[in-house]
């Protein structure tokens, strides 16, 4: 169970690293800059899980929030303000939403995996449109009409993300049965140790 739990926790912090990785791979775009955290975040859900992939981008989230520069464009509690906060919240709200509906099948073939990354997008989008939204026109005062807002917090990058989402499907369908038969071999393991232990009282 220590073991299963110190992989899990690792994993939860690898995943946290190569988010804040991800936020400096970036296409300089108006508003919104295009990076490639989105990868992290579709891979997170898809092979952690719905608890442990919304703990690594919740840990990448507080330890900016903290201070350390690992969002695009710095750090610090004030973050918050930024137009494009609102999808950080997606990227642990999508991730959570990715692991729950890997989770619901027993065996997940690549059209699971796209399928689940294409709702996350879509939640992701969710959150993060309306939060640019209400960013720029009611704390930032930078009147701003929908149209605009659509155009460069959703059509600028949803068509690159929707093909990450189906790229990292593809990877994602390679790394999970590796995964889980590490998860499915150590707790094997701890069972039977735990009868031979029982047994021996």
């Amino acid at each position: 169970m220590k073991n299963s739990r110190t992989l899990s926790l690792t994993l939860v912090a690898v995943f946290a690293a190569m988010t804040a990785i991800g936020a400096f791979i970036k296409i300089p775009l108006p508003v919104v800059p295009f990076t490639l955290q989105i990868i992290v975040v579709y891979l997170a859900g898809s092979l952690l899980g719905s608890k442990r992939g919304l703990q690594s981008q919740l840990v990448y989230v507080l330890v900016g929030l903290a201070g350390l520069p690992v969002f695009t464009q710095g750090g610090g509690i004030m973050y918050v303000l930024q137009p494009t906060f609102g999808y950080l919240i997606g990227f642990v709200v999508g991730a959570y939403v990715i692991g729950f509906i890997i989770e619901r099948v027993e065996q997940p073939t690549r059209k699971h995996f796209i399928v689940a990354n294409l709702i996350g997008t879509a939640v992701i989008y969710a959150i993060g449109v309306p939060y640019l939204y209400l960013a720029l026109n009611l704390w930032l005062d930078v009147p701003t009409n929908l149209s605009h807002v659509l155009a460069v917090g959703l059509l600028n990058t949803v068509g690159v993300d929707i093909a990450l989402a189906i790229f990292t499907s593809l990877i994602a369908t390679r790394i999970y049965p590796f995964l889980k038969t590490i998860h499915s071999t150590k707790r094997g393991t701890q069972n039977e140790l735990a009868n031979i232990s029982s047994g021996s009282h």
